[in-house]
Parts: C-alpha cells; structure tokens; sequence
C-alpha cells in the first residue's frame, strides 16, 4: 500500500503538469478573517468559512493567538466547548486531551489516544512529546465528535488542527522578547523572505527559559535546587515552490528540544483511612523492608507547596522533528494533493513518583518512536458545483519502543520494564455534499480502514528479596513475531443533512462513527504459567484489547445576526460508546496500567459558542458547555458496577468568556485590553469506584479535581512607531486568581501503601513582551 501511494502521488504530479493552468484566486477575493468567530478552515479538507460548516468546530485565529501569547495546544485550556487541554502527570511534553469525555489517560508510547492530533495536515500520532511550540500559528481547529470519515484512526472524539503560516513570499518578519516571573525568558522571532525565482522560504523559531517552580531544600541527584523548569527550544524552516501556475510543492522541517524538570510530584497523603496494610509503618503486618524507614505521612501535605525535598535524579528530555512534503496541483474543477511525512521522537524522563527525600519510588522512560505517513487527496466540484466531493488514501507505519527502570525502596525492588510496538494501517475514504435544493445539503462519508500491530515484551526483576528473589530473573522475554500480529478492521460512515434558514442561519443533523485503535496491553507485568492459548504466559499480552467505537447523534444551529455583530453556534450530541478502553493502574510488582474493553456508555451534552460585538472596539467570545456521561455497562470481575464508577476528565459543566476591548488609538498606535476566563467544574481522574466496601480502598474521590477557575490579563500597546519599525509591548498576568487546586493525580491504590501524588496549575505570574514587525 505504501509503494501503490507514492506512486499514486507521482502520477498525479504527472498528469497536473500537463494540464492546463486554472485561474488563481486573486488576495481580494479571498474571504476575510474577522477575529475568532469568521475564519476560513480547511477541516474538511477544502477551504470554507467555519459558519458553513456543518460539524461541531471552534477555530482560533491568529489575532487571538498572537494577542494572548498562545503557542502550544496547552495553552488552549477550556476556549472551546466541552474540550480540555491537560498535560499529562509528572510531565510538560504529554499532552492529555479530552473532547465530550473521550480521553487516553496514560501516555504509554504503545497505547493511542482519542483525540487526533494534526500539524499542516501530518498526523501527530502519540501523545509523548506532543506538546512543543510553534512560533507562526495562523490558527487552530478544534473539531469536537468523532471523525472517522476524513480523519480516520483515533479521531474518536474529535481532531485538532494545528495550522501554521506559510511564506508569503514578500520580505518581512517579527521579533519578540518576553521577560516573567520566575526569571523566565522567551524569545521568538520570524523572518520571511522575498520570493526568488520559483522560490519563496520562512524561518520561525523561539526560545523558552524558566526557573523551577519549587525550590529543592537540598539538591537533587543531578545538583538541580529547584524542579518544574523550562528549557525549550523550537524552530521551522518552510520552503515553497511555485513549480507552474498550478503546481504548488510545500516542504517543512520542524525542529523541537526540550531539557527540563518535569511537574513536581506532590505527595498528598498515604495509608489512607489507618489501612492495616501500612507498607510505610514498621509496627505493620505488611511492612516489608526489615532495617529501613520511610516515614512518608510526615511529608504528605494536601496543600500545594514551594519547597520540598527529593532524592531521585528528576529530569525530562524530548527532541523531535519532522519532515513534511505537500504537493497541490490545481486542475481547475478539482485539486490533487499529496502529503508525506516522517517524524522522528526520543523523549526520556526520571521521576521521583514519592515527592519525598525518601528513596520509596524512581521510574525512568527512555522512548524512541518514528513514523512515516503518505496521504493523497482529491478534491473537487461537479454538475455545476452542486457537488462537492473529497476522496483519499491514507498509508501510515510506525515503530515505538521505551526502556522503562524502575526502582523502589532504596534498591530493595529493582526492575527492568521494557515493550515496543509496530504498527502499519491503510485507510480509503471518500465524502460527497450534494445540493439537494438551493438551501438543502445532503453530505455523506465513508472510511475503511485495516491495521496490523505486533509487540514485544521484556520484564526482569533483578532484586526482589520480599518475594525471594535475589538474583535477576527473567520474567518475560518476547520478541517481535512471537505472538501473533493484531489485526484490526473498522469502516467509518458519516451523513449529514444541512439546511440554509437564511443566508445567517444554518441547521444541521450529522450521524457519525468513530473508533480508536486496539492493541496490546505492553506494559502489562501480569504473568503466569504458559499454556496452549497462551505460550509464553503473558495473559494481557495474548489477548489484544479490541477497538474503541462510537456512534454519534449530533443537532447544530449557526447563526449570524446584526451584520455580524452576533454569532451564536449551539451543538447538542448523543454518543453511544461501546468497547471502551479503560486504563487501570497497577501498582504490584512495578508500576504499570493495563488497558480493558470493560465499560460502554452514553454521553450527551450540549455546547453554546457566541462572539459578540457591540460595538467596533469590543469583542466579547464565550462558550458554555454542559455534559453527562452515563455508564450503561461496566464489568469489574465479572459483575456489572456501572452504578459505581467515575467518568475520568468529563466535567459536567465547562465555560469560557473572553474580552477585547479597543482602548483608544491614535499616531502613536492603540491600546488594547485583553480578559480571559476559563472555568471547568470538578472532574474525576481515574474510572475508580465512587464507593468501596472499606474506608482504604481505592476510590475516585481521592483523586478527584474540585475543578478551576483561571483569569489571565494582557494590556497591548500595539503598533506604535519605532525607528520605522510598528513595535508592540505587552504586560500579562496569568493565573490572576491564584488558583492552587490539583488538576491531575497518580493514585498508587492500597497495594502500594497508598501513595497520592497531586499535580497542580502554574501560580500566578506577570510577565512583558516587546517585539517589533518589520
């Protein structure tokens, strides 16, 4: 499939070089980006303002963007409905996205997440150093609800499109410097350059430094006093070849690195309840580590701290970068394109899982990953354009693998935790909108897609006195092809009936499938005996979890009113889930999750976008969305407990408001003042028991968010003169409210004396950033 598509794409470059060249849209005819609420979008794949399109979408633009100093999809927060940007625990680089209560909890490089992820076109496949900077964004798309049609494998709850600017081919650029709190330093800057001949190049990049959040009593293991730095770096280098009048072949490479300390661990509280089965209490039964103590209930603290004690190493690394080649030829009627990608990640961190000066708990993940992608698309119109249509092919081959140590209790339990997969999947699809009246569009879409996947598997435990071992052993030794491949097939249709109320009102009923691929539980440390079934005894590992899939129910309205000063989007939803894939967390012998097909479910909601412009000078855009998610079945040792677990990262109610205000303007520039609100009201983390037959056993309470509420400000002085340069300088605050509740945990359960470590918001800082545009 992956020769059959590069020489598909060949062929198309062939045959638009000799056709005839189309008529090119002129910049004035180009529709006009009007702030956050009137941008043109390409989600599905050809280029449409996002009012007219009939799916559940928010699109930030780039004024929004460059005017609240968003750079990375974790900045995003709660702007659109129902979606909330996370970063995973103990990590700055993982990023944990939720959309209408779908979400990947754990980050493993093996497992796949609900949200597909998009920069330029090109999937960003794993959640591991997902998150890094873009210096250039020219806007985001946030598409909520399943999109199996265009999208294809772990679009399940929705997509993100990260789009960047292209070179203009007309000399200019831009240079910024922003100095914060805690001696944070960024520098960003751009330059386009002149087109030259056929030829027109952009380079992007920044630069990002800044002291750790808690101070370190006592250095760590690598002589650092303070943890939760930041030390990235990014850039990307854009060329654009106009090869004819309509050929056009875009190249992008994009270079990030990081070398950080990750997120404090904060230790919360353990031994819950008086557990007799206190592994940290030497009077206890259970206490295992005869001559040592670990007095951990003396350093846990519920409340968020600035300084603490830890004895581990901590550090995070990520470096990735990619290559993107986007052939487009326009054929007049129709657009052939072709989109081929590698990437490439090695990402490592060191975590001191206890928060503590104790050595109780140190985890290292060495991962390395790269991925080739082949897309070739053909879009256009037909029978008088009263036929859109978009068809493709999709080829995708990935290699991951991570090196997991791990040691606990001074050296008293040491482990080695390795696992790796392969993954090669191939995908059709195609979507038609035909124009059944003037006013009525009847939309349909399908996908078929087929993947493979293999894994190995390495366990030993090299010292384990507790359980007599003392000398290392080999648990598990699988090699790639001692199991047989899992082999997964999923068709994906959508259909749409949209109907134009007028030339500002549009009404839609969209029906859509989705699914999020299955795979091996590779962290799994559950082993037993061979048998006939199962050869090498690695039972999670001989039964491949299966796909996640979603049938989607979905009313909209769009609607501008009062030339435009009024835009208001509702959205109301209905998704049956089924096969869901639920992480569990074990912590026995080494920490590890598993994932089980144990639960399917209901969710629905209801999702309110508007912007609203009162007058010239102010901008006001709020969102409030409001969800329910319902178990309808979930088996826990063989008995249904729907009645009594949690929904993890679904809060019930999410809402955003947002300002610009246009302070005044004169020869000497304008002012304008900037609000942000975003609130997310309390959420679970983890799909634990809401109760349990005793007081210490793992519950989803525990590890509960009481939700937040963030308020960031930023005052612009934009454009004001400067040695015949347009200059701006900012003041920002963030996190004005100081909010300081946990927003994510680690829940280590009885089984490991009850260890809760909290992750918490950034506090508040202030900040200035002064740049120029040339």
């Amino acid at each position: 499939m992956k020769n059959l598509l590069i020489a598909a794409s060949a062929c198309a470059l062939a045959f638009a070089l000799a056709a005839p060249a189309a008529a090119q849209q002129s910049d004035e005819d180009q529709p006009s980006d009007d702030g956050i609420g009137m941008i043109i979008v390409t989600a599905q794949k050809r280029s449409e303002n996002v009012q007219d399109v009939p799916i559940a979408i928010t699109a930030i633009g780039n004024e929004f963007l460059e005017a609240r100093g968003i750079d990375s999809i974790d900045d995003l927060g709660t702007f659109a409905p129902n979606v909330k940007f996370e970063r995973a625990p103990a990590s700055k680089t993982i990023s944990q996205i939720a959309i209408r209560g779908s979400v990947t909890i754990n980050p493993a490089i093996t497992w796949e997440p609900a949200v597909g992820l998009y920069l330029d076109g090109v999937y960003i496949a794993k959640a591991q150093g997902s998150i890094f900077d873009i210096a250039d964004l020219e806007r985001v798309e946030i598409l909520r609800g399943p999109q199996g049609t265009l999208y294809g494998r772990n679009a399940l709850a929705g997509a993100v499109n990260l789009v960047t600017k292209k070179p203009s081919g007309e000399a200019g650029g831009s240079a910024e410097i922003t100095y914060g709190s805690f001696d944070e330093v960024r520098v960003r800057g751009v330059i386009d350059l002149p087109q030259m001949g056929i030829f027109s190049a952009k380079v992007s990049g920044q630069y990002r430094k800044r002291d750790g959040l808690i101070d370190l009593t006592a250095p760590d293991g690598r002589g650092r006093t303070a943890t939760d730095s930041i030390d990235t770096g990014s850039f990307m280098v854009q060329l654009r070849a106009e090869i004819t009048d309509n050929i056009t072949a875009d190249y992008t490479y994009d270079y990030s690195k990081s070398n950080q300390t990750p997120p404090f661990s904060q230790l919360l509280s353990v031994n819950r309840n008086g557990d007799p089965r206190d592994i940290f209490d030497p009077a206890s039964p259970s206490y295992p580590f005869a001559g040592a103590f670990f007095p951990l209930d003396q350093i846990a603290n519920p409340d968020r701290i600035t300084s603490a004690a830890i004895d581990a190493p901590v550090y995070e690394r990520s470096r990735s970068y990619g290559h993107a080649l986007t052939l487009t030829a326009d054929l007049g009627d129709a657009e052939i394109k072709s989109i081929t990608a590698y990437r490439d990640l090695a990402w490592a961190d060191g975590l001191d899982l206890d928060g503590s000066p104790f050595p109780v708990a140190f985890t290292q993940r060495i991962s390395d990953y790269h991925a080739f992608s082949q897309e070739l698309q053909l879009t256009g119109t037909a029978f008088a354009d009263r036929l859109n249509y978009v068809l493709g092919a999709f080829y995708f081959d990935e290699r991951a693998e991570t090196v997991n140590p791990q040691t606990y209790f001074g050296g008293g339990v040491d482990l080695d935790s390795n696992y790796g997969s392969n993954t090669e999947a191939w995908a059709v699809y195609a979507q038609v909108d035909y124009d059944i009246t003037d006013s009525l569009k009847l939309t349909l879409g399908g996908r078929y897609t087929e993947e493979t996947k293999d894994i190995s598997r390495f366990f030993r435990v090299n010292f384990d006195p507790a359980n007599g071992i003392t000398s290392p052993l080999v648990v598990a030794d699988i090699a790639y092809g001692d199991l047989p491949d899992a082999k997964f097939t999923d068709f994906s249709p959508a259909v749409t009936l949209s109907y134009a109320a007028s030339d500002t009102i549009n009404l839609y009923a969209r029906f859509a499938q989705g699914f999020k691929s299955g795979g091996f539980n590779g962290e799994s440390n559950v082993f037993a005996a061979p048998t006939p079934d199962c050869p090498t005894g690695a039972l999670e590992l001989c039964q491949p979890y299966l796909p996640e899939q979603v049938d989607s129910y979905e009313i909209g309205l769009k609607s501008r009113f009062l030339d435009n000063r009024v835009i208001v989007n509702i959205a109301a939803f209905r998704d049956e889930r089924k096969d869901m894939q639920l992480s569990v967390f074990t912590a026995t012998t080494g920490a590890a999750s598993v994932i089980q097909n144990a639960a399917a479910a209901r969710i629905q909601g209801l999702e309110i976008e508007t912007v609203l412009r009162p007058f010239d000078d102010l901008t006001i855009n709020a969102s409030l969305a409001l969800l329910d998610p319902e178990y309808k079945r979930f088996i826990d040792g063989g008995i249904d407990v729907s009645n009594n677990r949690a929904f993890p990262h679904a809060p019930k109610t999410t809402a955003s408001i947002g300002a610009d205000w246009q302070v005044a303007e004169g020869d000497w520039g304008r002012l304008n003042i900037y609000a942000d609100l975003n609130y997310s009201s309390e959420y679970f983390t983890f799909p634990f028991a809401l109760t349990a037959p005793t007081p210490s056993d793992q519950v989803a309470q525990s590890s509960q968010s009481p939700g937040r509420t963030i308020v960031n400000l930023r005052a612009t002085v934009a454009e004001f003169p400067l040695g015949g340069l347009d200059a701006d300088i900012s003041v920002f605050v963030r996190n004005l409210t100081k909010e300081d509740a946990p927003s994510n945990f680690i829940d280590f359960g009885p089984g490991f004396g009850g260890i809760l470590l909290g992750y918490f918001p950034d506090p508040r800082t202030f900040g200035v950033t002064a740049g120029v545009r040339f």
